[in-house]
């Protein structure tokens, strides 16, 4: 299965950086690829073996789906891997002097092109940069 890659360097210390990637407060807030999508509900259970579920849905209510799935391995503001479906994915929090490095590594799909899949989760990953860098300025 080919695998993806997305990364983008957050401006704030890892712990509000994992703070804002594991809470569904923040989640609902951050967890859409464009202004016309939006994340109305989320639920996290942040252990191995618990399980993680938010609900993507376009704004004017046309489409949604749900992206569910189980934790496989957590290791406290560094790694977190969960499967979804058939799939999986590893997200790193990299602390440097710079911010903090949030890599996704990803399992790709066969239905949408892999450029289009790319994208998706690299706007997505931009939109929670920007939450949390907002939020660490507020």
């Amino acid at each position: 299965m080919t695998t993806l890659t997305v990364e983008t360097l957050v401006q704030a210390p890892v712990a509000e950086v994992w703070r804002a990637y594991t809470t569904p407060e923040d989640i609902m807030q951050w967890n859409a690829a464009s202004d016309d999508w939006h994340t109305p509900r989320a639920s996290v259970d942040l252990r191995e073996g618990g399980a993680f579920s938010s609900r993507m849905e376009a704004r004017d209510g046309s489409m949604g789906f749900d992206f569910a799935g189980t934790y496989t391995r957590i290791v406290p503001l560094q790694r977190i891997e969960y499967a979804f479906g058939e799939r999986s994915a590893q997200v790193e929090f990299v602390a440097g002097e710079q911010g903090v490095t949030v890599r996704v590594t990803f399992e790709a799909e066969t239905v949408y092109p892999l450029e289009q899949q790319q994208a998706g989760w690299q706007a997505i990953l931009d939109c929670f940069a920007r939450h949390v860098q907002a939020r660490s300025r507020a």
